[in-house]
């Protein structure tokens, strides 16, 4: 562990890294797939079923959080941290993706953005000084600047004039940070699927000298190619040594093909999401408990896992809680599929570290393309 915020970059392979981050509460071995836990909670999760999965860090989001239980509650609770029992690093984001796409009767400006809350229709504003003190109430390890996040497709002038935004909003959001040793505000790169926006938002960001760097506005719907080509542009202009997040995503298939392109962390809500209808990831492919086929299927989802919900249960009985729509079921398939997830990463940190990354994502991007995920 470490007094400060510190990232180091231990082998590379290709684009692809292996590093560390390492912070007071703990370090975070990358690249890192970081569990969602929007309302202090992974849901359907025990925190420390989290833990066992292999997770270093998860996030929180700070639009659901400020809107309930309300920052300074969590505050005077003892942080996020001691509220949800996890000790470990959290990420938080602005919450200004939320803001943009769950909130009632939304009013950008220069200041900020004024909306109602998407649960009971209150009033609230967040400027990027009051995203980061909320986001320093709850204590967080690492702290988003707050954006504009467009969604895509979108004119030219709309995303130059929301990348143009979130870099002032970014300035303002570092002032507000100021200088805290242990702790990390990220940068957010805006620019939708222009390639020159794109240069643009990470070149200025850059010159900030942050702590680290995220991509936004990937995760909105877009064709994984337009994804990729942004990656293709951004991240040859973010500085080597500091670490490089990708908003909201995603499948195994863009964990993979990102890390190729030299991002280092990554969160989703599909493992959790999928795990709640039913869909499990295994090592042989996804497998769909809703199916019929399963009902006398006496086979665990693997055999060879280290975690019980994927080893100790037949398929037939996850087909009965699921048909069911018991609770168990939900949280069974989706402590399965945080544990596959975490696998995946721990096998690409094994990969890039023995210098076959390469053929280990060809080898995956081949299962995929049949349909299958990839084994590990």
């Amino acid at each position: 562990m470490s007094e400060t915020f510190q990232f180091a970059l231990q082998a590379t392979d290709g684009n692809a890294r292996l590093g560390a981050i390492t912070m007071p509460r703990g370090t975070v071995r990358t690249p890192a797939f970081m569990p969602v836990g929007t309302a202090a909670t992974v849901k359907a999760l025990y925190m420390d079923q989290v833990r066992g999965t292999g997770a270093d860090i998860i996030l929180g989001n700070t639009y659901h959080l400020m809107l309930r239980p309300g920052a300074e509650r969590v505050a005077r609770l003892g942080g996020l941290h001691e509220f949800a029992r996890w000790p470990h690093p959290i990420l938080t984001d602005s919450g200004g993706f939320q803001v943009m796409s769950l909130s009632k009767l939304r009013k950008l400006t220069e200041q900020g953005v004024t909306f109602r809350s998407h649960v009971d229709g209150a009033r609230y504003e967040m400027s990027p000084e009051r995203s980061i003190e909320i986001q320093g109430l709850l204590g967080s390890d690492v702290q988003m600047q707050l954006d504009e996040c467009v969604a895509l497709p979108a004119p030219y002038a709309d995303v130059e004039r929301a990348m143009e935004m979130s870099l002032r909003w970014a300035e303002r959001c570092q002032t507000a940070f100021g200088d805290q040793p242990g702790r990390a505000m990220f940068g957010i790169v805006q620019g939708g699927a222009e390639p020159v926006l794109r240069e643009r938002s990470a070149s200025a960001l850059k010159a900030m000298d942050l702590k680290g760097y995220s991509v936004g506005g990937l995760a909105v719907g877009e064709p994984q190619h337009v994804m990729l080509e942004m990656l293709d542009v951004t991240c040859p202009v973010l500085p080597a040594d500091k670490p490089r997040y990708l908003m909201g995503v995603g499948t195994p298939d863009d964990i993979l093909k990102s890390v190729a392109r030299g991002i280092d962390m990554f969160d989703c809500v599909m493992p959790t999401r999928a795990g709640r209808h039913g869909l499990a990831f295994t090592r042989r492919g996804r497998v769909n408990l809703r199916n019929a086929r399963h009902a006398d299927d006496y086979r665990p989802l693997d055999e060879e896992s280290d975690c019980p919900a994927a080893r100790d249960y037949s398929r037939a009985y996850l087909h009965h809680l699921v048909r069911s729509q018991e609770a168990l079921g939900a949280m069974l398939l989706s402590w399965n599929n945080i544990a596959y997830y975490q696998h995946l990463m721990q096998s690409i940190r094994g990969a890039i570290g023995e210098g076959r990354f390469l053929a280990f994502a060809e080898d995956a991007t081949e299962g995929w393309a049949r349909g299958d995920i990839p084994p590990l």
